[in-house]
């Protein structure tokens, strides 16, 4: 078994990544700072599993400021989830984004170089593509968004230094991840909320943009896959989708039959930087890692719709 450091382990993909770990037998080092993004009760609640086992250990650390080097040692793998995400505050506090996408990608590889981490895994996103994200890995990169330019920077900090210290690194670009612990910023969750509450949800442009949505549960073995299979996915880039693509309308649909409420939308232009169409091209990872996502639309968002009753009640 392993030792896997993951940052942003108290995050929506982090906290289901360092269960799914510790499930398998391996020792988790978890790195999150907490940084105000939304309420830290959210992620605290989201790292109850993981402190449940004897396998994980936990260090509240900020990756731009903090002492890395004795995180990082012993380590085996490294899985890169933490960054600043969100579209719409990377075009007022870019530098929040700079300085957690890049300079704490940066310090984090350098912990990496110097304790000879044999795996660093860094979670990019579909942002990189731009506008329109549809073709292959290989397809041009054009960001559209701060943010987008955020991770495509951080992208090439890890190739630069995989080609100048032989760090071995491995890319994954996630392509729309929901289901239970979604943050709160995020649309499902925004509208789902608005379903189950009676509230208004701004839909900002027509709906008819289109997501190559990921389950979580489908985005974790994609991740963990990538891990196992060090020897064919070094060096390599994989795009992450869910295999299934739907508009924002459709979207709306589905809820609207799932909760059996009607959703009240109000109208907005669309934001700067948000993308009209995504569709995975995941042939390389089904190829490369044996990746096959498993979760329909329909039956992953039932599963957020249920996790977010239950956090109403619990509320």
């Amino acid at each position: 078994m392993s030792r896997c450091l993951v940052t942003g382990c108290a995050g929506f993909i982090g906290s289901h990544l360092s269960e799914a770990l510790l499930k398998k037998g391996h020792d988790v080092v978890g790195l999150d700072a907490f940084i105000p993004y939304y309420d830290r009760s959210i992620k605290a609640r989201n790292l109850t599993g993981p402190q449940s086992s004897t396998s994980f250990t936990f260090h509240e650390k900020d990756l731009r400021t903090a002492e890395l080097h004795s995180v990082v040692k012993d380590c085996d793998v490294i899985f890169h989830e933490a960054a600043m995400p969100g579209l719409v505050k990377s075009w007022s506090d870019f530098d929040l984004y700079s300085t957690c996408n890049e300079l704490g990608t940066l310090r984090l590889l350098e912990a990496a170089r110097d304790a000879k981490v044999s795996h660093f895994i860094y979670i990019s996103t579909s942002s990189v593509y731009g506008k329109e994200a549809t073709g292959p890995e290989d397809t041009p990169l054009q960001p559209f968004s701060p943010y987008g330019i955020s991770k495509l920077a951080a992208e090439n900090l890890c190739r630069a230094f995989e080609e100048n210290f032989d760090l071995p690194i491995t890319v994954l670009r996630y392509f729309s991840v929901y289901g239970p612990r979604q943050r709160p910023d995020m649309a499902y969750n925004i509208l789902i909320r608005g379903l189950l509450e009676g509230r208004t949800f701004t839909m900002c442009g027509d709906g008819e943009q289109t997501r190559s949505n990921t389950f979580v549960s489908d985005c974790v073995n994609a991740t963990i896959l990538a891990f196992e299979k060090r020897d064919v996915s070094l060096g390599g880039t994989f795009n992450i989708g869910g295999g299934q693509v739907v508009s924002l309308n459709e979207v709306v649909q589905l809820l609207e039959d799932l909760t059996g409420r009607k959703a009240l939308i109000e109208r907005a232009p669309a934001r700067p930087g948000d993308q009209r169409h995504t569709c995975a091209n995941i042939e390389r990872a089904k190829a490369i890692l044996g990746y096959s996502p498993a979760i329909p639309v329909r039956e992953g968002l039932q599963a957020q719709v249920t996790w977010q009753k239950s956090m109403m009640q619990d509320a």
